[in-house]
């Protein structure tokens, strides 16, 4: 639950902030705030959670959480108030509403901050009442720059309870309210208590290892199939060995194996000839072999995967700042260990700020597919012909302008089979329309919704793509 106007006064009374001074302002989230101070008691912390049903306002132990990026809200407050000096912190009667005046240099600032569970905010003014900025903006409310912001000529008697008595809470443990408040919170506060935040950790990266652990049964089915392989070579061989007792129409075969000495039974393709159906198992052969080694390529990746996911959950969970944990599932618990990370292969261009990847062969084309590249990536390939896969990466609210995609179409063109032509037709789509072929060769895909461009080839062009070639 939030703070009630009572406990909110009694944490203003025992922190006395007059004449603190602003060091730092960090915004670990869009929801949190955290002021570091310099005053009576030295050096302390003043957290500032919006976070709906944990709304409060109080000094924390816990010490400041830098955020991965600045935030607006932070960095404007890092302009104004940084280096100010509190003048006043007071509550404006019983509204949940606390005013800090906040001199910097000749200036002198407002800075509001409402504990309201269904409508929390802080807001910054001048000392006319005009709002400078607001930590959520609400144009409905007129909660942003250049609106009107003065609680203390209007104040919304419904947020006061309407007549409800409160009282300030018992709390366990000694000392400061302040501190029994800090404490409650880390174990008991809502969606930025220690309990919700590890339940957060739990499902979010339970789910992802259950999921993987999935794939990976499926994974270590497949690779009992492919290192069965052999069975199917004996086969072919079996066949080509008996062809004289296989007449036309024949959809069995029953012979000798003359490896293990048993009677066995094989199928046929009642429209080929022997040699032919004995080519079908090769073939079948000759894919398990290469597939094998993909396979547990792919398990062994998986298997770190999985490992990485169970140390870092494991590391979430014996985290006991609620802030820092909040922080990190923010960054979904960090980032991954080098070992996993994977070097992009193909060559890279960038041009106007978008990266086009070309994949030089089947193995290239596959891992792109496999780990660089997202559903909203284009993709391009040559019409007709054997050659590269090509991508442009997506740029947030952004279309692919037609200069990127004919620089894109000449790579396609440029590094295929079809290149001596001097033109061509390709195909392009999103990653996400792509499906990977049934048993086909390694990086095969077939497209969906896919739109035909036809392509000139543009030495010019080429030429200037040379210099936008970047290192990965």
């Amino acid at each position: 639950m939030s703070l009630n106007w009572k406990e909110i006064n009694l944490i203003l009374s025992e922190l006395d902030l007059k004449g603190s001074q602003i060091q730092q302002v960090f915004q670990s989230a869009y929801d949190v705030l955290c002021l570091r101070l310099y005053g009576k008691g030295g050096t302390r912390y003043l957290l500032i959670a919006l976070t709906p049903g944990a709304c409060r306002l109080h000094e924390t132990r816990n010490g400041a959480v830098k955020g991965d990026r600045p935030l607006r809200f932070a960095e404007f407050c890092k302009s104004r108030i940084v280096n100010g000096y509190i003048e006043e912190a007071v509550q404006l009667g019983d509204n949940r509403i606390v005013r800090f005046i906040i001199r910097q240099g000749q200036n002198r600032y407002r800075f509001y901050v409402r504990l309201w569970s269904n409508a929390a905010n802080v807001i910054v003014t001048g000392e006319d009442g005009i709002v400078l900025d607001a930590m959520r903006r609400s144009p409905r409310r007129g909660e942003v720059s250049g609106g009107q912001y003065e609680p203390e000529a209007a104040a919304d008697t419904a947020a006061s309870g309407g007549g409800r008595e409160y009282a300030v809470r018992e709390l366990p443990g000694g000392g400061t309210f302040n501190g029994k408040i800090d404490a409650w919170y880390a174990e008991h506060g809502g969606a930025l208590s220690l309990e919700a935040l590890r339940e957060q950790a739990r499902k979010s990266f339970g789910g992802s290892m259950t999921r993987l652990e999935a794939s990976l049964e499926r994974l270590r089915a497949k690779e009992a199939d492919y290192a069965a392989a052999d069975r199917l070579r004996e086969c072919g061989d079996i066949i080509m060995a008996n062809i004289s007792a296989v007449k036309p129409g024949d959809q069995w075969l029953e012979a000798e194996n003359f490896y293990t000495g048993e009677l066995v039974r094989i199928k046929l393709d009642a429209k080929k000839t022997a040699p032919a159906s004995a080519e079908g198992y090769y073939e079948q052969y000759r894919k398990a072999k290469h597939g094998l080694s993909e396979v547990r390529e792919e398990i062994a990746l998986g298997e770190q995967e999985l490992a990485r996911l169970g140390q870092t959950l494991e590391r979430l969970l014996a985290e006991t700042n609620p802030l820092i944990l909040h922080k990190l599932l923010k960054n979904k618990g960090g980032k991954a260990p080098a070992a996993v990370d994977r070097k992009r292969p193909g060559l890279s261009f960038r041009r106007k700020d978008w990266l086009i990847i070309v994949g030089r062969d089947a193995s290239e084309n596959d891992a792109l597919l496999r780990w660089h590249v997202k559903g909203k990536d284009v993709w391009l390939h040559a019409r007709d012909f054997p050659g590269s896969y090509v991508f442009i990466k997506q740029r947030s609210g952004k279309t692919v302008p037609l200069d990127i995609l004919l620089d894109a179409g000449n790579l396609a063109l440029f590094y295929s089979k079809g290149r001596g032509n001097g033109e061509g037709d390709l195909f392009y789509t999103q990653v996400k329309y792509l499906r990977r072929a049934k048993n086909g060769p390694k990086g095969l895909v077939i497209p969906t919704q896919e739109k035909n461009l036809h392509i000139k080839a543009d030495p010019k062009r080429l030429k200037e793509l040379e210099y936008c070639r970047v290192e990965k």
